[in-house]
């Protein structure tokens, strides 16, 4: 990178979900124009809410707590049926339910869960935020935990529950759970040049997959993660997904 160029800072989720990301940055000459760091969901929304960067693949829900914001790509962290890392993880039958305890990680999966519950599964639990390991959560008998990213690979729990398949089950449309957003607008040049180094994503998912073999929990096959449960074109039905999410979310936001 010249001297005289100011670097776009840029965090990308650090979950399995956001590799070919990666692999298509990192194998890209858009790479001397930014400073790239990898970070867990809130952690992304974080930095690009504070202003420490520029860029991000952010969960949806956090546009909500943006003054502005720019969503600079077609592509997205999405899914219209199982997706196997966002998921409610139970001791009991969803109607059993007393307790549920929070992932951290993601406001997006927190949010989609309490829709869920209020709209579709009709059940009114209490809701406990939860800092340690989620998948450890206090296992009453009644209790579940919402469980988000790689970890929910190895999830154990007698009932299982996909959000990705519960929401177009409840709204018809498929879910987009993180986008690159920015946080002002950036150079028209370099949005154009972010997207052509993304372009590589299309044909290239058996190469990437083999690229991050070592990366996949056992038993885990990325090139069918990434080509049978993530979905990354941001499509017109996904963006109508996007917006019906916001509406219900702008009212859990408000509850």
């Amino acid at each position: 990178m010249d001297n005289f160029m100011t670097p776009i800072r840029i965090s990308a989720i650090s979950y399995l979900n956001s590799l070919p990301f990666a692999w298509c940055l990192e194998h890209s000459p858009v790479m001397d124009e930014i400073e790239l760091s990898y970070d867990i969901p809130s952690q992304c929304a974080d930095k690009l809410l504070t202003g420490k960067v520029d860029l991000g693949l952010i969960p949806i829900v956090e546009t909500l707590r943006m003054p502005e914001h720019y969503i600079v790509s077609d592509l997205c962290i999405g899914a219209g049926d199982a997706v196997r890392t966002v998921v409610l993880a139970s001791e009991t039958p969803l109607d059993n339910i007393s307790t549920i305890y929070l992932d951290h990680h993601s406001r997006t999966s927190v949010a989609l869960a309490r829709i869920l519950a209020r709209h579709y599964w009709k059940i009114a639990p209490e809701w406990v935020h939860f800092t340690g390991d989620i998948t450890s959560y206090p296992r009453t008998g009644r209790s579940a935990a919402v469980v988000i990213g790689d970890k929910a690979f190895g999830v154990q729990s007698p009932y299982i529950y996909d959000l990705a398949v519960e929401w177009p089950e409840f709204s018809g449309l498929p879910f987009v759970f993180a986008c690159w957003v920015a946080n002002r607008p950036l150079d028209k040049g370099f949005i154009d040049r972010f997207n052509k180094a993304m372009k590589p994503l299309d044909g290239n998912m058996d190469v990437i997959a083999a690229y991050y073999r070592d990366r996949a929990p056992a038993g885990v096959d990325l090139l069918d993660y990434w080509t049978n449960n993530i979905s990354y074109p941001l499509t017109e039905d996904k963006c109508e997904g996007l917006k019906l999410f916001l509406q219900y979310a702008r009212e859990i936001t408000n509850d």
